[in-house]
């Protein structure tokens, strides 16, 4: 199968490293891959060492020739920008492609973007939610739910101990995000608030950077049950050291780094939107809490810290939740629907 994957975002998130672990997935099936990614990315750095055909683009209007795509069954669109690289190269030499959508959010309804989704041949939605926008917006379209897959970590044994010993004594409760005011950091804060009151021995460790922290580290001050640890490199030692993994969203397109920490063999509570009621199903594999509600996210935290049997249901749980999640499962779905395409 000859598959042209366009990821051309400057930075790295989520999106891209789901887009990475599909990708080095199809390479361990045999397929042949383009990748056509933006020069300034981490992601075209990761994906320049794998045995895959690299094409940089600095903008979607960029590096459109024949021969991109010739042998390409199809193009696989993995963010905002690369739809319109698909478009372009898809009016100009035929290529069809899909667009895999991990937001949750209204889709625009503007000129190019209408055209740009109209000439999909199909579209993918992370969740639920997602696929019920796109059909909302496009009711003409064909469209599919194939979830991300969660990334696994390493863990260093060193450094988890470190962590543990910073905290000893210390129930851990992390959370991890970009800090950007949907993941809903504020809601965790205004937990910890009301757990300090309560003198349990419930530390709080905020895993993220972006353009909400100063606010979030006000709203923070005075409280010693919360530590602002930055963006982490390595996700696995927090996820070791922890004991219980929270994400409050007031929107969430899946909520990747929940699967992440279930993956890990932790115990998850969410809000109860987007696509989070996807991952979590309440009382069975987590606890789901309605968005903004810090008064539920603190009972929720207190009732897992108080019962060791409800967390190892919901570690137990999670691991069969995840089955259909694997990345051999998710990449055999996009498989089926690419042999679609291709007939």
């Amino acid at each position: 199968m000859n598959i042209c994957h366009v990821n051309l975002a400057s930075g790295y998130h989520g999106g891209e490293n789901q887009t990475l672990q599909l990708i080095k997935q199809q390479v361990k099936l045999g397929y042949n891959l383009t990748v056509v990614a933006n020069p300034k990315s981490p992601f075209a750095e990761a994906v320049h060492q794998l045995d895959v055909k690299l094409v940089l683009a600095t903008h979607f209007t960029k590096a459109h020739s024949k021969s991109v795509t010739e042998n390409c069954t199809l193009i696989h669109v993995h963010e905002g920008r690369a739809i319109y690289w698909a478009l372009i190269q898809h009016m100009l030499y035929g290529t069809p492609y899909i667009v895999t959508r991990r937001i949750d959010n209204a889709l625009k309804k503007k000129w190019l973007a209408n055209l740009a989704y109209s000439k999909a041949a199909a579209v993918v939605g992370l969740s639920t939610e997602i696929v019920q926008r796109v059909n909302d917006a496009y009711p003409a379209l064909q469209t599919h739910k194939i979830p991300s897959s969660p990334v696994q970590y390493p863990s260093d044994e060193k450094t988890v101990q470190s962590i543990k010993q910073r905290f000893a004594g210390k129930f851990l409760v992390i959370q991890a995000a970009n800090m950007l005011k949907h993941k809903g950091f504020d809601v965790t804060i205004s937990a910890a608030k009301k757990l300090e009151e309560s003198n349990l021995p419930i530390q709080f460790c905020l895993l993220g950077d972006g353009p909400e922290r100063p606010a979030l580290e006000q709203q923070a001050s005075g409280l010693n049950n919360v530590s602002f640890e930055g963006k982490q490199t390595n996700m696995g030692d927090w996820f070791s050291a922890a004991d219980l993994q929270i994400h409050p969203s007031y929107t969430e397109g899946l909520g990747s780094v929940i699967l992440e920490g279930m993956s890990a063999g932790l115990p998850v509570i969410g809000a109860n939107t987007g696509g989070i009621p996807d991952i979590i199903e309440h009382d069975y594999n987590g606890f789901l809490i309605e968005p903004g509600n810090g008064d539920a996210l603190t009972d929720a935290i207190v009732k897992l810290y108080e019962d060791q049997k409800k967390r190892a249901s919901f570690i137990q749980n999670g691991v069969k939740k995840l089955e259909k999640f694997d990345i051999r499962y998710t990449s055999q779905q996009y498989l089926e629907l690419y042999k679609k395409i291709e007939k």
